[in-house]
């Protein structure tokens, strides 16, 4: 190593600022690729030997000290210095140590701008497959609930008001469907992994006759990437990604809002497990739904996560520059962000215990059922605008006797010019099955829904 443990230091006849080296270093947030790192590193190396690059044997003896060190790491042993601007400096540091100067031919015919992409893609593309897991589980427990409560009768809201009638299985499916496009997210920013960077160099490729098949096979990629410039320059997998967490975060961040207005006394449509609520450290008699009102919160940072890296990413020439070392702070934030929410909101529904009997008094003594009203006016043949206005002179009358339609007299049907008219059954029940259209809320509809998102889910 040159200019003071460096990668660059020959370059230059003085040491860094202080102030800069601390700018610079992005080991406290990169660290965490060392076995990304590692990993390419062991795969080039042997490269560089199979093409007779280097000799057979430095390239041996770099693959037992990269052995060496991974050990060092997973024990905690490895002997950070204050030189180490990033994990690949203090990777390529510690083998030339350990293996003098065949460690220093590691980096022949790569640079650190294909080794970042190379080991960020790795690290993505290992996190996303643990997540599609997640997000399975998620989704599972939505069905399990949603399998169990076909016969659960809840308002429906527009504009946070009560509207008509609904299945709970029914509203839990929609949250299967939001989880099933955030899944087609997720399979996006996995196919961007695709593509293998190492082997591009700084910029314009290597001047050494590589094997880049060799190391995209050895690593799990599909190819090498097929022009360097974008291969180094480019961060589309990560963006792919962020958009599918803040996607992700906005739909989680909506059920925990609905589980904290169903938690509340006023609804109690819900009594959430022990497991994951909180107390109040001065009201002894407090329960807060605190995992649905986190989950409501990550929204906005995963957005900002994804605004974040878009915005280091706008008017970037090619190929690289160093604002792209930033790109991990927001990558990683998600990533872990996303980690933590799947699981909390998977155990939160799974342990929900919802309250029937709560949901199904909701539905009754309003006017959930004035649409219906409307409809069969309609089949009756009444224009649609006509019996919308006639039920709505029916709600009023209802309003000013503090009734719901269930308790219309007949002074308020004559009053509403619906005197004639044969009043059909306004129930919570008959308003369901009268949904009989796929996607409504009829009891076959919503069977048939089911069963299309459990296979749905199954095929993930």
């Amino acid at each position: 190593m040159t200019g003071g443990g460096r990668l660059w230091g020959g370059r230059f006849g003085a040491g860094s600022a202080e102030a800069f080296d601390r700018l610079n270093s992005s080991l406290e947030v990169d660290r965490r690729l060392w076995p990304q790192d590692l990993r390419a590193s062991r795969a080039h190396a042997r490269m560089l030997g199979a093409q007779g690059i280097i000799p057979a044997e430095d390239a041996a003896a770099i693959d037992d000290g990269l052995e060496r060190i991974a050990g060092e790491l997973e024990r905690g042993e490895f002997p950070f210095v204050p030189g180490d601007e990033d994990i690949h400096t203090a990777v390529e540091r510690r083998l030339t140590e350990l293996v003098g100067d065949a460690g220093r031919r590691l980096h022949t015919a790569r640079s650190r701008n294909d080794q970042v992409i190379t080991d960020t893609l790795l690290h993505l593309r290992e996190r996303c497959e643990a997540q599609a897991g997640l997000l399975r589980e998620l989704a599972e427990a939505l069905l399990a609930q949603a399998e169990a409560h076909v016969d659960t009768l809840l308002p429906g809201y527009t504009h946070s008001q009560r509207a008509q009638p609904v299945r709970l299985a029914h509203h839990l499916l929609a949250y299967v469907w939001m989880l099933d496009r955030d899944r087609t997210r997720l399979g996006h920013a996995i196919a961007a992994t695709a593509d293998c960077p190492l082997g591009s160099g700084a910029l314009s490729g290597v001047g050494f006759p590589i094997d880049r098949e060799m190391t995209a096979r050895e690593l799990g990629f599909e190819r090498p990437s097929p022009n360097s410039l974008d291969a180094v320059g480019s961060r589309d997998a990560l963006i792919d990604y962020l958009h599918f967490a803040a996607q992700l975060g906005v739909h989680l961040s909506r059920l925990g809002a609905e589980i904290v207005a169903w938690a509340g006394d006023e609804a109690g449509f819900v009594e959430l497990s022990d497991a994951f609520t909180s107390g109040s450290s001065m009201l002894p008699q407090k329960k807060n739904p605190d995992a649905a009102e986190l989950a409501r919160a990550k929204a906005p940072r995963l957005a900002a996560d994804l605004a974040g890296l878009l915005g280091t990413m706008a008017g970037l020439p090619l190929a690289y520059n160093k604002d792209l070392q930033e790109d991990k702070a927001y990558l990683f934030d998600a990533l872990d962000t996303v980690d933590l929410l799947l699981p909390a909101m998977t155990g939160m529904l799974a342990g929900a215990t919802f309250r029937v009997d709560r949901m199904r008094a909701a539905t009754e003594g309003g006017f959930l059922a004035a649409t219906d009203l409307a409809d069969h006016l309609v089949r009756a043949g009444w224009p649609f605008r006509r019996a919308h206005e006639a039920v709505g002179r029916l709600v009023r009358a209802c309003l000013e006797r503090g009734v719901g339609l269930e308790d219309a007299v007949p002074d308020d049907v004559a009053a509403a010019g619906l005197a004639d008219v044969d009043m059909p059954e306004l129930t919570a029940e008959a308003s369901v099955e009268a949904k009989r259209a796929p996607g409504g809320t009829a009891r076959a509809a919503v069977a048939e829904q089911l069963a299309a998102a459990r296979a749905r889910v199954g095929a993930w």
